[in-house]
């Protein structure tokens, strides 16, 4: 092997173990967020905080058609972006649709636990401020 040959194994050694040891923590972080597109996928309704305090918490939540998600008691003031229709189950088996239009606000005292699921055939995305 010739000097050069030598000098410049020497120096792409350290480097590909350089490159391995920082690509590997990046490859962890697709597999995560590919778990995590995949919970999406399997039924979860998408919520992205967008500001929360002492007081208040902002945040967009996205229900995909079959999607749904667990709702806790709480003041609420919500406004549809993207309309559609949910569906609420309560805790004693009872169902109710809730059609949202576009822009629509409406406020939602407290009530028991309940879940949400989106019945229709479109996304609905609503735009809720809460009271903490």
């Amino acid at each position: 092997m010739s000097k050069a040959a030598g000098v410049l194994a020497g120096l792409l050694l350290p480097a590909f173990l350089l490159a391995g040891a920082i690509a590997e923590p990046a490859v962890a972080q697709e597999k995560k967020a590919d778990k995590k597109a995949e919970k999406a996928v399997a039924g979860k309704a998408s919520v992205r905080q967008l500001a929360s305090d002492e007081k208040v918490r902002v945040y967009e939540v996205t229900y995909k058609p079959g999607n749904g998600r667990s709702i806790q008691p709480g003041h609420r003031v919500v406004r549809a972006l993207k309309g559609g229709t949910l569906e609420r189950t309560h805790p004693d088996g009872k169902k109710e649709k809730v059609a949202w239009k576009p822009n629509q606000v409406r406020i939602n005292k407290p009530t028991k636990p309940y879940s949400v699921k989106n019945v229709g055939q479109t996304e609905v995305q609503l735009y809720v401020v809460e009271a903490k």
